[in-house]
């Protein structure tokens, strides 16, 4: 991971709840400038840091934020939505059969064929090779176990493992709210 002095391209702001916790860390919360100074203007945002770059319009001038807090607190106890990004994030991007990390699909425990449904208890990440060998049977029978039991995470869950997947580039004005083991690069 890089840590960065400039400015990433686009000047992303880092968007932290009302309890200086970002948002999300993966993907990492921000938001497009545009957004961040309608949001300043709305009155819904603290600046807490600003990038060297200035904004204007005839009659106005805003140094752009890299670093802003919600006003209101936006709970994060919400269950998660079943996606396929959140199913690989809840499986660590690994196939839970062979433990790789390349060609990743998901896999019915119990398959369709058989009425297994579409949910957090029976899907696991597999890659295709895997997948392609379970075929229509269940793991018992194609004689492949699942590393872990699927289940339904919680938020923080998600949160928890999203940390292990730091970004490439991050600001430096962002280090103070982000909690990775970080390297800085010079």
């Amino acid at each position: 991971m890089q840590v960065l002095k400039a400015p990433p391209s686009g000047w992303p702001c880092l968007v932290l709840n009302a309890d200086f916790r970002p948002l999300s860390y993966y993907p990492l919360s921000l938001w497009p400038w545009q957004d961040v100074i309608k949001a300043v203007f709305l009155d819904r945002v603290d600046v807490v840091s600003n990038y060297d770059q200035v904004v204007h319009s005839p009659s106005f001038e805003m140094q752009l934020p890299s670093v802003v807090s919600l006003k209101s607190y936006v709970t994060q106890d919400r269950p998660p939505a079943f996606t396929r990004f959140n199913l690989f994030l809840r499986d660590g991007f690994t196939c839970q059969y062979c433990t790789r990390a390349e060609d990743l699909t998901f896999d019915h425990v119990i398959p369709r064929s058989r009425g297994g449904r579409t949910t957090w208890e029976n899907i696991v990440t597999a890659c295709a090779r895997c997948n392609l060998a379970k075929g229509g049977r269940t793991p018992n029978e194609a004689h492949m176990q699942a590393r872990h039991k699927p289940r339904r995470p919680s938020a923080h869950e998600l949160q928890d493992r999203g940390r292990r997947f730091p970004p490439h580039h991050l600001h430096e004005s962002w280090l103070d709210y982000l909690y990775w083991d970080i390297e800085l690069e010079a």
